[in-house]
């Protein structure tokens, strides 16, 4: 038995898998069990943001093994310790909440919002808007503020106490921002939407209006956070910071973490007991954490990831298949003329380049450390295929 059909045979089928098995990985380049080589566009959709086994990330993951690997969040760690002050010092705010995943930040961002407003108004006041085509994990309650209709079947009943609003309409907005209301939770750059930026008078719209009800900013930046756009957080593009904002994906490199971010306003609001994860802030992942962000945010590092993404634009902007780009920095969208972006994917899988897509789009994620020349290597075969 080979190891898809083992997989197959053993593993849940909630996933529609490539027919690839993936031995082992370097850099931006990985290789199959058969010893094919592949350059890597997606970096497992924007986790592996140094690339594949990066080594002072490998020598830092390591180390942690060696030391300690687990312990309880009853006691303290000092991996944990300088991984939420660099955060923190990093983006402005005050406190971070440590747990494993996109949707569990979510969750707990939720979780906060409704306690904050309770805490200070009580009862009733709980609806969080969202965005129509938005997409924040899959859990029953982010699956709950998920504005896509795709998602909203199978598991009913879904949790009371969200509305979606219509992406870039102001009026929508103002027409649903009623007295129950404790939180707008956006995403700047929907990508599993679409890789689609929100216009900049809708987000200062979002500030505005909430700031005059005190009622909280939850910024979802688990695709586009830790210098996927080019700036540390997306909502510098837009001159805008959360309340609170949340984080996984490429946080600690490939290894699983998430984070929930805290302003003044919310610094305290979980209190003992009002949450956890036994695993969040594990010290492995703490380690991981630690080496990503002194590498994004070294001296030049994000300038180099606005040169990359403007070369990738540049080139591809030259395709005659191309009908436009969207996203920002180094998470790209490609919208295609008359070919299937699925297609695409299969096809470049097939020439050696792993790409991703989202909607109808092939959607670009390398990863941030990936080099011009692999750039140009595996445009060569993007660009090939789409106008072959």
């Amino acid at each position: 038995m080979n190891t898809m059909e083992k997989f197959d045979k053993y593993v849940m089928h909630s996933y529609g898998r490539y027919p690839l098995v993936m031995e082992k990985g370097e850099g931006r380049d990985c290789v199959d069990e058969n010893n094919k080589q592949y350059i890597d566009f997606g970096s497992g959709i924007g986790t592996n943001s140094l690339g594949f086994c990066d080594e002072k990330w490998t020598d830092a993951v390591c180390s942690q093994v060696r030391t300690l690997q687990h312990n309880s969040n009853y006691y303290y760690t000092a991996v944990q310790a300088d991984f939420a002050a660099a955060l923190c010092e990093t983006t402005g705010y005050k406190k971070v909440f440590f747990c494993n995943s996109g949707a569990e930040a979510n969750e707990c961002a939720i979780k906060a919002a409704r306690k904050y407003s309770f805490d200070k108004y009580g009862k009733g006041r709980h609806t969080i808007i969202t965005l129509e085509n938005s997409f924040h994990g899959r859990t029953m309650a982010t699956l709950s503020a998920t504005g896509q209709d795709v998602f909203h079947n199978y598991f009913f009943p879904f949790l009371e106490g969200f509305v979606n609003v219509k992406a870039n309409d102001i009026d929508d907005l103002k027409s649903k921002l009623t007295d129950g209301v404790c939180a707008v939770m956006i995403e700047y750059i929907q990508g599993e939407g679409g890789v689609n930026a929100l216009e900049s008078g809708f987000v200062d719209a979002v500030y505005e209006l909430c700031a005059e009800r005190d009622i909280l900013v939850i910024a979802d930046e688990v695709q586009t956070g830790v210098g996927r756009t080019g700036k540390f957080l997306a909502g510098e593009h837009y001159g805008k910071k959360a309340d609170i904002t949340t984080l996984a994906k490429g946080i600690a490199g490939g290894i699983p973490m998430g984070a929930c971010l805290f302003g003044e306003k919310v610094q305290e609001v979980l209190t003992p007991g009002t949450h956890g994860s036994t695993f969040g802030g594990n010290p492995i992942a703490c380690a991981g954490g630690n080496a990503v962000i002194e590498r994004v945010t070294s001296e030049g590092f994000l300038d180099e990831v606005v040169k990359k993404a403007e070369h990738i634009a540049a080139r591809l902007e030259k395709c005659g298949e191309v009908a436009s780009i969207s996203g920002k920095g180094l998470m790209i969208g490609i919208e295609l003329k008359s070919k299937s972006a699925a297609d695409i994917a299969k096809k470049a899988l097939e020439q050696g380049l792993l790409v991703l897509t989202a909607k109808t789009k092939v959607r670009l994620l390398p990863p941030l450390t990936i080099t011009m020349e692999e750039i140009d290597k595996g445009l060569d075969i993007l660009i090939a295929i789409l106008e072959g």
